[in-house]
């Protein structure tokens, strides 16, 4: 399987506010001007059903060192969304195998504050992995798996991305109207 680059030459569709394809341009471009593009979220657990919860690593284009409760990224232009999330959750979880994440709700990120000019289409995958993980070094500071209560517990203590707390809220939410 061929590796999708991972720099700002990436090209990236630019999507409308209904999440169809308007253009395409190349990630650093998209990010340099708050072009909305489309991004993936995956909530992978494991075995015993802890959240993998990471720092992102400081060379990271958007929300450099800050902590995310999912692994994913942009979805390349033409790429599905199901076969961007496969290929994220095991890019950064380091594995091969993984079953097909599954896709629980979309929604428009608008960043504000510190996050303005950012904003995206994401959808929100959840994937179990019993295998190992070898989270990529490139993307990952430090890593563990968590309880959802101790992930509540941590909300105030860290730093967060917010397209990351977002999505958590809204699948807290998605959760209780289900």
């Amino acid at each position: 399987m061929e590796e999708a680059p991972r720099s700002a030459d990436e090209l990236l569709d630019i999507v409308d506010e209904q999440d169809r394809v308007v253009g395409r341009t190349t990630r650093g471009e998209a990010t340099a001007r708050g072009l909305r593009h489309r991004c993936v979220f995956i909530l992978a657990r494991d075995g015993e059903g802890r959240v993998f919860v990471h720092r992102r690593t400081a060379q990271k284009l958007v929300f450099p060192s800050l902590h995310d409760m999912f692994v994913g990224g942009v979805v390349g232009a033409g790429e599905a969304y199901d076969d961007a999330a496969l290929r994220e959750a095991e890019e950064e979880l380091g594995v091969s195998g993984l079953p097909r994440p599954t896709a629980l709700f979309s929604f428009l990120y608008e960043g504000t504050g510190a996050a303005a000019g950012h904003t995206w289409w994401a959808r929100v995958y959840e994937v179990r992995c019993d295998l190992p993980v070898v989270p990529q070094a490139e993307e990952v500071a430090w890593h563990d798996f968590v309880t959802e209560q101790e992930l509540e517990r941590l909300l105030p203590e860290r730093e967060w991305v917010p397209d990351g707390l977002e999505a958590w809220e809204r699948l807290r939410d998605w959760r209780r109207r289900r």
